[in-house]
């Protein structure tokens, strides 16, 4: 049952050389797969300069002209055309807003006249109630009565 030296010595010779194997094999593998990455990531990079060549625009440049500096241009009061009416409507508008400001309620306190000002002339909203549930033949719907029952029941 027990084993001999040689027969020891055999097994631990075989087990260091399938040691051996497995690690030169996991070594190999760690390679390829490094290979592997190292080829995908060079392929993407070589993608990556295509398009970027593609859209390269940059020798197109010489044969654009000089761009000029903008100026950004407002409109002038000058340059807007009113006509008639208009006109009497900006006069109007600008005489009550200095009337507005000359206000001596509107001076003391700004947001209590303008509030005044509001309920005196927007018209008042009614209030309306909510409409009664009607049938699917157009007629009310009549409130149901509760059963005294439920009271009874406790009671007991």
């Amino acid at each position: 049952m027990g084993k001999t030296r040689e027969a020891e010595s055999k097994s631990n010779r075989k087990l260091d050389k399938k040691v051996q194997f497995y690690s030169v094999k996991d070594a190999v593998a760690s390679l390829s797969a490094q290979k592997s990455i190292t080829k995908k990531n060079s392929k993407q990079q070589r993608r990556q300069k295509k398009k970027l060549k593609a859209y390269d625009l940059s020798a197109l440049t010489e044969f654009l002209p000089d761009p000029e500096p903008k100026t950004p241009r407002k409109p002038d009061l000058q340059d807007v055309k009113v006509n008639c009416k208009s006109r009497r409507k900006i006069l109007r508008e600008v005489q009550q807003f200095s009337a507005v400001l000359n206000n001596p309620d509107f001076k003391s306190d700004p947001v209590s006249a303008m509030n005044k000002h509001l309920r005196s002339t927007l018209p008042v909203k009614e209030e309306q109630r909510p409409k009664k549930k009607v049938n699917k033949n157009g007629s009310k719907k009549k409130k149901s009565k509760a059963s005294s029952t439920g009271l009874m029941s406790m009671d007991m």
